[in-house]
């Protein structure tokens, strides 16, 4: 991977201090600004570009490493503006994923996330803040990104386009964090720029920025580019080589080590793929700080500094493990052999490498095969310990390599699949943080090439900018395939195979817009793949019931039960199907488990309040439905329901009110215009009946319930003509409606 070179290179870590910002014209007010607007952090840094930097006589090149070729001279102007060259990178990503923001949710995890999650939807509050941090919602423990998506559905509710931006500014300010970590770790503006580029705008990066459901992936980086910025800051303070008229500030170095451990704190918060800092800290202490050399102590010491940081690993390690596993996310040892997962381990590293040289053929998932061949298993192995034996010989000369290689190893263990979460056997997003250790790696090596070739700077300037722009237009294409669900795994089934979740979330799509056969095909073709996929199997019940064959749908709801007993949605639905083919005692037991699975399921208690409901039980069937409506107060359906109980009950007044808030949430609400129409004509409000049943009848004049609501109504007016027309197209409708018969016979006979 060419690079352009642009000064020498220098050992000693620059960092950014407050020392001098009278100077510059600011005060200490834009270190709180660093945190709460994340783009004057940029500004921040352009303003104070040469504080911490040592002098040049103090600055010592090891006679081991090669030295690079300045492709600009030292002084010049945009090499030593960090923070200008930070924001023109910032620009640029966003300009590259703003195609993101026409996105629309996906059927990928996002109803978890925010369409279905009434804790969500009901923004910032208390008791969500409350929920945050108690939760295991979705086999996961991040209270900051619960916080984040809150904030986004209180700011832009359920449209799409806002959450999209958030995560694409977070990405934007992530790549210029990026710059501004390598830039202040080695003082080598041109490759930390052209790193920070590559790592911005390549394709594996387009899952974390496009799917709102990964917010996690660019809150957690975000936090963790901070720890390592007060990080660098803390190592500057404690080091030994200063320049004469600075000592250490030993004081303001412990300050930056709290503040490093606070924003890695919040990291873990955020997503716990960075429980691995502190071993990554250590990494940086060799190459480019160099704070160890060769002596154990030192080394000991040092260990002995990132304590709290590995408490805070082990504490978020727990609780992460405890969480997935409770919530199903964690295979069992016997339902995925340690063979299979160390033989995974070696492919997914040697996929992971690839895919960073060669980003084809990217998909949301990919599914795990259970056992690889023997082949690639070996090869994939062989070249991962090849590679890691190469930089350990040449460390000496190629300290970044080792930094950059076990960066990317050591990064993906949470994620290689040693202890295996979700169905994947590797994914585009588990890269947003190892590979930029990979990319820090490729750029300075590139490096090492170009100086000891001797390349002129014009062919390196093209040759990085051909390289950043292919990245953006692939990262462009592949941000397109997230636009929708079809497209996406669409995608997803063109380019892998035996894709199961693909095709079952297809099907999903499909049944969402009322494409059931199409649906049901998608169904079938991922239970071929893999007969006992609960998902699927609950789907394509749930996609037969919606075409009225409950019957049937029965057998596909027992086997996914057979899968997981105590799976929410199957329970739901397999109640539903239940209720509808009159086995009331049933279905409400199976809601029951739902319930005990998690009582915050609002479908289920609508569903419960409306069985025992049709069992005579208003009461109990009142209070599922009341929380229903708390659970979920945007749905219509529940409010609507309710109200026929309250009205059954004789709370008329409230009824009318469910009715009138489940028109408001839904106005072409035909039966909620018909039953709010029969509260008023309870209540002796004849006109405003009529209005609700004629505005039912224009959204729907095919009911003859309504057309027989409004004939008692024109009898009860004395309108006896227009009360037989109205009963006369009831019976059209409905010849076998007995009591519109009877009404007839009695007004036919009635004195005119």
């Amino acid at each position: 991977m060419a690079q352009k070179i642009v000064q020498a290179f220098q050992p000693r870590c620059f960092v950014l201090t407050p020392d001098k910002l009278n100077e510059f014209g600011c005060d200490r007010k834009h270190w709180l600004v660093f945190f709460v607007a994340p783009l004057r952090v940029l500004a921040w840094h352009e303003a104070h570009r040469n504080v911490g930097k040592s002098s040049a006589s103090s600055t010592v090149v090891p006679p081991d490493r090669p030295q690079p070729m300045p492709a600009v001279r030292a002084g010049s102007s945009l090499w030593n503006r960090p923070g200008l060259l930070a924001l023109g990178l910032v620009l640029v990503t966003l300009i590259v994923f703003l195609r993101a923001v026409e996105g629309g949710f996906v059927d990928y995890d996002d109803a978890d996330y925010v369409t279905a999650n009434a804790q969500v939807q009901a923004g910032l509050t208390w008791a969500g803040v409350r929920w945050a941090f108690t939760t295991g919602h979705a086999s996961n423990w991040h209270p900051l990104t619960w916080l984040s998506h809150m904030l986004d559905a209180q700011l832009y509710g359920l449209t799409p386009a806002g959450h999209h931006l958030t995560s694409v500014a977070f990405h934007a300010v992530n790549a210029g964090l990026v710059f501004l970590v390598l830039w202040n770790l080695t003082g080598a503006a041109g490759r930390s720029l052209t790193a920070a580029a590559l790592f911005a705008l390549h394709p594996l990066r387009v899952e974390s920025v496009a799917w709102i459901s990964e917010r996690k992936d660019v809150l957690s980086l975000f936090f963790g580019l901070l720890a390592l910025l007060a990080y660098a800051r803390f190592a500057a303070a404690r080091s030994k080589v200063n320049t004469a008229s600075a000592p250490p500030d030993r004081r303001r170095g412990w300050g930056a080590y709290g503040l490093a451990l606070l924003c890695f704190a919040l990291s873990l918060l955020s997503k716990p793929m960075w429980v691995t800092l502190p071993f990554l800290l250590l990494l940086l202490d060799y190459w480019p700080l160099r704070r160890g050399g060769a002596s154990v102590r030192v080394w000991g010491r040092l260990v002995m500094e990132k304590l709290p940081f590995f408490a805070l690993t082990v504490a978020s390690s727990l609780v992460t493990f405890w969480v997935q596993q409770r919530g199903g996310a964690v295979a069992s040892v016997t339902g995925l052999p340690l063979r299979a997962r160390l033989e995974n381990a070696g492919v997914a590293y040697g996929r992971y490498l690839l895919k960073t040289l060669w980003p084809a053929d990217l998909a949301p998932l990919y599914p795990h095969p259970g056992f690889w061949p023997t082949g690639q298993v070996v090869v994939a192995t062989l070249v991962v310990i090849g590679i890691s034996l190469l930089v350990i010989a040449r460390r000496r000369t190629w300290p970044y390599a080792v930094v950059g290689w076990f960066w990317f190893v050591g990064t993906l263990v949470p994620v290689i699949g040693l202890v295996q979460v979700g169905i994947q056997s590797l994914a585009d997003r588990y890269t947003y943080l190892p590979g930029l250790g990979l990319i820090l790696a490729l750029v300075w090596g590139a490096q090492s090439l170009v100086a000891r070739w001797r390349i002129p700077p014009l062919p390196i300037a093209f040759g990085v900018l051909a390289l950043t722009a292919t990245c953006a237009a692939l990262t462009w294409r592949q941000i397109g395939f997230w636009r929708d669900s079809e497209r996406l795994f669409s995608r997803a089934v063109a380019v892998t195979k035996n894709n199961y979740l693909a095709h079952n979330n297809l099907g999903f799509y499909f049944a969402q817009q009322g494409r059931l056969p199409e649906a049901i095909a998608q169904y079938e073709t991922s239970l071929r793949i893999k007969p006992d996929y609960e998902d699927a199997l609950n789907n394509l019940g749930h996609a037969l019931a919606g075409q009225g064959r409950h019957a049937e749908a029965l057998p596909y709801y027992e086997a996914a039960l057979r899968v997981r007993p105590r799976h929410v949605e199957v329970n739901n639905n397999y109640g539903n199907a239940l209720a509808n083919l009159g086995r009331l005692d049933e279905a409400i037991r199976h809601y029951e488990i739902a319930l005990r699975e998690n009582p915050q399921h609002a479908d289920t208690h609508n569903n419960l309040g409306i069985a025992l409901a049709q069992q005579g039980c208003l009461e109990a069937a009142r209070d599922h439905l009341q929380e229903a409506v708390r659970l979920r107060p945007q749905h219509a359906g529940s409010h609507s329901n309710l109200g026929n109980v309250l009205a059954a009950l004789g709370r008329l007044d409230a009824a009318a009110g469910q009715y009138r808030q489940a028109l408001r949430l839904q106005p072409d609400d035909a039966q909620a215009h018909n039953n709010l129409g029969n509260v008023f004509a309870e209540q002796g409000k004849l006109e405003a009946a009529a209005r609700q049943y004629q505005r039912a009848l224009e959204l729907n004049p095919h009911n003859p319930e309504t057309h027989f609501n409004l004939a008692l109504l024109r009898a009860r007016q004395g309108r006896l003509a227009d009360a037989l027309r109205q009963v006369e197209e009831t019976l059209r409708l409905q010849p076998d409606h007995a009591a519109a018969r009877r009404q007839r016979a009695l007004w036919q006979a009635a004195p005119r």
